[in-house]
């Protein structure tokens, strides 16, 4: 075994497949090719796959751009589109359901234009609309959407500008609906409403008492940041009916949270919500849309099973689950069926990203060498120790050298913090006890893992590789460092070859949380390290997959590392190699994310200039030096703030 792969006469790109679990997480977009390149087919079996190291390249050398590079494949997101509309449509007509599929997509999840006008395009065929949860992005929704049989879904607290914005949507035609969070909305709607003289749509959002699961399960239930108790909702409706405004009554809506990792949760919860529908729809409330949130879940880690970074059920189960169990409550209730809206998000973008990055370096956590420092003529005692520790090793003692190791190595440290203890006899201790601890490691292999001790097992990730890579994990991974979100990272080339370190991924900031330390595992449970190859003279890059929700757009920019370079990838049949580049955008210059941060980029020269100055009346500096040394910081304000070869 090398650094825990299991070793065989061979290695072919079927063995990667299975230890990056790509064919479990992939989705039917991510494979690897004979060559051993990461690869993606963005229509799936419908269309070509693409080499995403070839993308890179292309990037780079057609573009100009560097890694870390964010690659867009936007059919991806056509697929996603079509694959959920499809999927409540063939439900819908399963159940022989009387309503229609009108889904709309939050675009908290990512904001970016690029990102949104795609998904709206792919939607058009299906009215598919937006969902909104903020002024700024009410005013990005009603600028961008187009399609009046299509919805926008207003979520979020909201005051009066965020009301008299939908409203201005309803003046052209628009099916906005404004959601209802707490009492004194409804009453501002219809006061703002009447001002405007426009009829509007609202809906309430219901306060379940059934709960979702996972990190966010706290936001939801009965004590939920947002929705209505049972007695506001008949509040609420009373105030539109004393406000002349009943009519205006359209949707009832409820959220259970994000990721929502096992399908009787959204059985449970589309049941109590349907109920609050039908019973409402008896009371001769006009409702025409119950909306069941988001929570549509993403496969991170490949176990196909009720966790946090994975998901029981298939997008064709939610589907059919969501639109039978309407179906069922309205039957029983001798009530129409209600057109259904989801606001699923995350399992619409999170495939059609890709972050690439290089490591550059290497950290090794356990020196490991083969050659020992030679000892001083007259060995210290420690030195001693240790060898007489060596050559007594064997499998029935390996506890016990461990701990033998461990007493050496603690009494040397005590020994040097007193001064009693020269370098070159620590640097020859610390490097034989590595060793010794290596054989230990090695010879844990022979033994039933569930068998080993505890301690024994805790070896392995000491030896570990750290791989300094050339990005930041607070502005491209935040869910990773916020609260261990798992994403599959996957070398995008050398995948013919087997890797043989074990490794963590570290980035360039100032920051010792600035790592990714947890990978997926076949188990339920992550990983602490992943398999890496040795870097050679030539560039290493991995991918980081899935990355498509919210990383994009909550990055903090801690160090001032800014947004990365990204690439927008469409499949063409016309371009020999499948492919064409439909837009690059440049990541966050120096200049900017200083800019961000209320430092004037001409501000800052001139107090250069007048350092530059003062040294060169101190003769400190030849006037052209000078000048060289300013053009020199001004034109660095231009570079982007990550690192470059």
């Amino acid at each position: 075994m090398v650094d825990g792969i299991t070793e065989r006469d061979s290695w072919t790109v079927d063995d990667a497949r299975d230890l990056y679990m790509i064919d479990r997480w992939s989705g039917g977009y991510f494979d690897v090719s004979p060559d051993g390149k990461m690869t993606v087919a963005p229509l799936q079996a419908r269309g070509r796959r693409v080499a995403i190291r070839d993308v890179l390249e292309q990037a780079m050398r057609d573009e100009g751009l560097k890694t870390p590079l964010v690659i867009r494949f936007q059919d991806i997101l056509h697929h996603r589109v079509r694959v959920l509309n499809e999927a409540f449509a063939k439900a819908i007509a399963e159940n022989k359901y009387r309503g229609v599929y009108r889904g709309v997509f939050p675009i908290k999840v990512n904001q970016l234009r690029e990102v949104v006008d795609e998904i709206l395009e792919a939607g058009r065929p299906f009215h598919y609309g937006i969902e909104v949860g903020s002024k700024p992005e009410m005013y990005a929704g009603l600028a961008v959407h187009t399609d009046n049989e299509s919805l926008i879904v207003c979520n979020g607290y909201k005051d009066d500008a965020f009301i008299r914005a939908a409203l201005i949507g309803r003046k052209l035609g628009k099916k906005v609906i404004l959601i209802a969070e707490k009492l004194s909305e409804v009453r501002a709607i219809v006061r703002i409403a009447k001002e405007m003289g426009v009829e509007p749509e609202i809906g309430v959002r219901v306060r379940l008492v059934a709960r979702g699961a996972g990190k966010w399960a706290e936001s939801t239930g009965e004590h939920a940041k947002f929705g209505l108790s049972t007695s506001e909702i008949l509040e609420a409706a009373a105030i539109l009916r004393d406000g002349g405004m009943p009519q205006a009554f359209k949707l009832v809506h409820f959220h259970i949270g994000s990721q929502v990792p096992d399908i009787l949760i959204i059985k449970r919860a589309v049941r109590e919500a349907a109920r609050y529908y039908a019973k409402l729809r008896r009371l001769g409330h006009p409702i025409e849309y119950i909306d069941v949130g988001g929570g549509l879940a993403i496969d991170y880690d490949g176990s196909r099973t009720p966790t946090d970074a994975s998901m029981n059920y298939s997008v064709e189960e939610y589907a059919r689950d969501i639109v039978a169990n309407i179906a069922d409550v309205c039957e029983e209730e001798r009530v129409p069926h209600p057109h259904i809206v989801s606001e699923s998000g995350r399992a619409i973008v999170a495939q059609h990203c890709v972050l690439v990055v290089e490591a550059f370096g290497a950290i090794e956590r356990a020196n490991t060498a083969q050659s020992i420092v030679p000892p001083p003529s007259d060995e210290h005692k420690l030195m001693v120790t240790l060898r007489e520790v060596n050559a007594r090793l064997n499998e029935s003692n390996l506890l016990e050298s461990w701990h033998d190791l461990l007493e050496v190595k603690e009494e040397a440290q005590k020994m040097f913090e007193l001064g009693f203890l020269e370098l070159d006899v620590k640097a020859a201790l610390e490097t034989l006890f590595w060793q010794i601890a290596a054989r230990i490691r090695q010879e844990t292999k022979k033994i039933d893992p569930a068998e080993l001790p505890d301690e024994l097992a805790a070896l392995e990730p000491k030896f570990g590789t750290q791989q300094i890579c050339n990005f930041s994990v607070f502005q491209s991974l935040l869910d990773h460092w916020a609260f261990g979100a798992l994403f599959p990272i996957v070398p995008i080339h050398r995948l013919d070859e087997r890797p043989g370190l074990l490794s963590t991924l570290v980035d360039i900031t100032c920051d010792s949380d600035g790592k990714v330390g947890k990978f997926i595992d076949r188990t339920e449970a992550s990983r602490d390290t992943l398999p890496l190859h040795s870097r050679n003279d030539e560039p290493y890059y991995i991918g980081v997959f899935l990355t498509g929700a919210y990383q994009d757009i909550m990055g903090d920019i801690h160090n001032l590392f800014g947004r990365v370079n990204e690439v927008h990838v469409f499949l063409d049949d016309d371009e020999e190699c499948g492919y064409y580049l439909e837009e690059t955008i440049e990541g966050n210059t120096i200049a900017e994310v200083l800019k961000m941060t209320q430092y004037d980029t001409h501000e800052l020269a001139t107090r250069v200039k007048a350092q530059v100055d003062a040294a060169i009346k101190q003769d400190r500096l030849k006037p052209t030096e000078g000048m060289r040394l300013l053009a020199e910081f001004e034109r660095g304000l231009k570079d982007q703030t990550y690192l470059s070869w």
